[in-house]
């Protein structure tokens, strides 16, 4: 059925309006018809003269791409170098060999003969790197190697290789974790896991460092908010993320306690391996190993290939399931170029070397790692020493501070400059502590190998003994 519009009875419709609503129209009307009759006035251009506009640009300013520049002479500026290979002892354009006690190369894997002539021979078939990243012609049969034999190193189902290890623990826990999910984190995890949480853009919990008390609390702080919230609650998501031996304070986490709390409170496990992935547990397999934890109680283990391996990189492993995840959605496997072929065959025969050699090599390791702990400890009382006594990472700080962040650093920084001349590499570690969540104390951090003599390690002491009484008085 058609209709037409009726003149008549708009307008009697229009009368029968109130007086509110006929005036609105009446100015709406009002201000149409003054947009399209209003004559507008053209812009006034300003024309300045040569010597008018030359004058402006000299008064510039720019706004500096780089707000609050450091000083020329900050220390991230002024990097020592090395000159020829890395290892044990090293050159730092002296000329002089210097006993390197800042590798995290644990057990010198980087030295053995086997694993370079491993680099060597993928080189020469795969030649440098792929030039891509894995979904696009950047997987090779070396990657996939490696993958199942880190997976069946760990008893895992799958693993997942990363070319750089800082991007693969900060991408593989936002692959999991998102808005409005939970991530119960201790406060003192490193740098990429911190990383990782901001990334996820989850809600982050700190508990205070290998407190599983505190962790307990604020579990159980999160039960009362479920009940009062139950429809919220069965759709939030919570995680735990810890390191096995933190890279920050060099302490090895309470595993057995955290996976009870897990067990409780249905927390998914994400554990860093990295300091431990060679070095810890009966078999070399890490924290899970030297506490028999069984696998099926961690839901992901992940490591860098950057310390025992002697490479870089890194991988993930876990269940099928989970693993299958972060090739979708682990932004650094997605979209960086594959781990070069070489270093991944070089990683294969370190995992070689571990499988035979392995309980032998840690024990040495630990053996070094109590000599060191021990010579640490009896070093003048100016400092303090930090860390467990077959943590292969300890850390030397200030023990009374300047209060002063910056003059704490310099002081250690001096001490490290010393320590060089008298033949020992230590370095200071470096925090980002406009962006770290709780920025460590300021410390030179030590580092233990497996081949260190008593001769070295006594050497080490009296150089860092020297040089801590020539800096603090």
């Amino acid at each position: 059925m058609t209709t037409k519009w009726n003149v008549y009875e708009s307008f009697q419709a229009l009368l029968q309006a109130g007086p509110y609503h006929l005036a609105l129209e009446g100015v709406l009307i009002l201000c149409i018809i003054w947009l399209f009759t209003a004559k507008k006035k053209p812009s006034r251009l300003i024309r300045l003269t040569k010597k008018e506009e030359e004058d402006l640009i000299a008064e510039w300013i720019p706004e500096p791409l780089v707000p609050n520049p450091p000083e020329a002479d900050h220390p991230s500026l002024n990097t020592r170098t090395v000159y020829g290979k890395v290892g044990r002892y090293i050159d730092l354009g002296t000329g002089e060999k210097v006993l390197n006690l800042g590798t995290h190369s644990y057990l010198n894997l980087g030295e053995r003969p086997e694993v370079e002539e491993a680099a060597l021979q993928c080189l020469h078939k795969y030649g440098v790197g792929s030039c891509g990243p894995r979904g696009f012609y950047g997987t090779t049969q070396v990657h996939l190697e490696l993958e199942d034999r880190l997976a069946a190193y760990f008893n895992c189902e799958m693993g997942v290789l990363y070319s750089y290890g800082f991007s693969t623990i900060a991408s593989a826990i936002p692959a999991y974790s998102k808005s409005g999910d939970i991530i119960y984190a201790d406060e003192m995890v490193n740098f990429p896991i911190q990383k990782g949480l901001h990334a996820s853009r989850s809600r982050i919990v700190f508990f205070r460092h290998n407190d599983v008390e505190h962790l307990e609390e604020l579990l159980k702080e999160q039960v009362i908010l479920d009940k009062k919230d139950p429809k919220k609650a069965n759709a939030t998501r919570k995680f735990m993320v810890v390191e096995s031996i933190y890279m920050n304070t060099g302490k090895m986490c309470p595993l057995p306690e955290l996976v009870k709390l897990r067990q409780k409170y249905k927390l998914r496990l994400f554990i860093d391996e990295s300091i431990t992935f060679g070095t810890l547990g009966e078999n070399c397999r890490g924290i899970t190993d030297y506490f028999n934890i069984p696998m099926k109680e961690v839901d992901m283990i992940m490591a860098t290939l950057e310390t025992t391996a002697a490479s870089t990189g890194g991988f993930c492993v876990g269940t099928k399931f989970v693993i299958d995840h972060q090739r979708l959605s682990g932004l650094g496997y997605c979209f960086s170029a594959s781990l070069p072929p070489m270093l991944a065959a070089s990683v294969i025969k370190v995992i070689d070397i571990l499988e035979t050699e392995g309980p032998a090599l840690m024990q040495e390791l630990h053996d070094k790692c109590r000599q060191l702990h021990v010579a640490l400890s009896t070093l003048p009382d100016k400092v303090e020493l930090s860390g467990d006594d077959i943590s292969p990472v300890k850390h030397l700080r200030l023990k009374e501070s300047t209060g002063v962040r910056e003059e704490d650093e310099a002081i250690l920084r001096k001490i490290v400059e010393k320590a060089e001349k008298y033949g020992i590499a230590l370095t200071v570690a470096a925090y980002l502590r406009d962006q770290e969540a709780l920025p460590p104390p300021p410390s030179i951090r030590v580092t233990a190998n497996k081949d260190l003599t008593k001769e070295e390690i006594s050497k080490a002491f009296k150089a860092l003994q020297q040089a801590i009484d020539d800096v603090i008085e």
